[in-house]
């Protein structure tokens, strides 16, 4: 494994120093490292001892930069380790045939799980990737559950060897390793009763266990297996057996421990809870607490009386039109603005793929090819694969009145 520079900064202290697009980093102040993680945590604020490879020779560099200051320069992204289950409700494997071969690529790798906050099974970690972890304190590390018994979490992984989890969680916790987890939940197999001893199972090695975020299944029309989605009732009895759980948590360490993602309640039609009982937003990535706070921010934004007379379009996925929706009443205040939000309809995945992130070009285009008209097109770059989060209130105000960005 290679860890090969990708791009210098033209005067930057690593330009300076003489570094070169396809150096490959061989050591980091006397540790070898073998990718951005081992550079990460061998780097030292102040001074950069490199030995590098260029063709066939190797040479030292010496950068010396200001504490905390990039050093100007990125490496490339290793390829992450693909995943061996055959989980029940598997995303990639509802997509259809003949899309670009990255979006087929399923990704189980620790490292994507520290850097990013992917969540892993820890059921394709074998033991030295274990010890680095340990050794190295990697922590946080994002870990999808399921449930804790360990016969139906192998018939949901389609993996009749995954260890026993509630060992794993067991070993992180001997190490100090904090864990994110997430409860998949499918009906009739992971809720009611399993579900709740599954919280209380996974409660047991808080605060180390620093939370639970409980998101409902997503499903396309290309899947080929027979798991039901999450419907009204059932999103309803989740949130009240979640509720009942945060509450005597909070009371016992302020601390909620146990979330429902958003979707929930937009499933349940129930309001979402006030901002503060979200914590610190920690699964805000997974889908938990984004609306709320999204509009909690909404309150806080203050916009201009006036602008040059402007037609601005607005698209979004269904799940969070209606929010959006809300929004914009604030913008109609605005002399000279005219904001029209389309909610695009997902045609490609299905209807019950209501989020704006996995929408195509395709159903983009059809909702506005002919059909609409105005002077700014704001597209949330969520779309574009940037990030996997809607607009925060601040992009959306800035995009309407500087230009047809909508920034995160």
């Amino acid at each position: 494994m290679s860890l090969i520079i990708s791009h210098i900064t033209e005067g930057s202290p690593a330009h300076e120093a003489g570094l070169r697009k396809d150096d490959i980093v061989l050591s980091v102040n006397g540790s070898q490292v073998k990718d951005i993680i081992d550079y990460m945590y061998h780097s030292k604020d102040g001074m950069l001892d490199l030995k590098i490879q260029r063709g066939d020779r190797t040479h030292l560099v010496k950068i010396k930069k200001k504490q905390k200051t990039d050093p100007g320069f990125e490496l490339k992204v290793f390829r992450p380790k693909s995943c061996r289950n055959k989980c029940l409700f598997c995303f990639i494997d509802q997509m259809p045939k003949g899309l670009r071969k990255s979006l087929y690529l399923k990704d189980d790798d620790y490292r994507m799980s520290f850097l990013y906050g992917n969540y892993i099974t820890l059921t394709n970690l074998p033991s030295a990737d274990k010890k680095r972890i340990f050794e190295q304190t990697l922590s946080p590390i994002y870990v999808s559950v399921h449930t804790t018994n360990n016969d139906l979490r192998r018939k949901i992984l389609g993996n009749p060897k995954a260890p026993d989890i509630l060992a794993e969680i067991q070993d992180f916790v001997n190490n100090k390793i904090r864990l994110h987890t997430q409860i998949v939940i499918i009906p009739g197999i992971n809720d009611g009763e399993e579900l709740s001893k599954t919280i209380k199972d996974l409660y047991k090695f808080y605060p180390y266990i620093a939370s639970i975020a409980v998101v409902p299944v997503g499903l396309t029309k290309h899947r080929k297996t027979h798991v039901k989605p999450v419907e009204k009732a059932e999103a309803e009895k989740i949130i009240e057996m979640i509720r009942q759980f945060s509450k005597r948590f909070k009371k016992r360490h302020g601390d909620p421990v146990v979330y429902a993602a958003d979707e929930l309640y937009i499933k349940a039609g129930l309001p979402f809870p006030p901002i503060g009982e979200y914590g610190d937003l920690p699964q805000i990535e997974n889908g938990v607490g984004l609306v709320p706070s999204f509009l909690n921010s909404m309150k806080r934004l203050k916009i201009p009386k006036k602008m040059e007379p402007r037609k601005v379009i607005a698209v979004t996925g269904a799940a969070f039109a209606p929010y959006l929706e809300e929004a914009a009443q604030k913008f109609s205040a605005i002399d000279g603005l005219s904001l029209e939000i389309l909610k695009i309809e997902n045609k490609f995945f299905g209807q019950t793929v209501t989020v704006a992130g996995l929408l195509t070009g395709k159903d983009i285009l059809k909702t506005l090819l002919g059909k609409v008209k105005g002077d700014c097109l704001l597209i949330p770059n969520v779309m574009l694969g940037v990030k996997a989060v809607e607009p925060t209130p601040e992009g959306l105000s800035k995009g309407i009145t500087d230009g047809c960005k909508w920034e995160n």
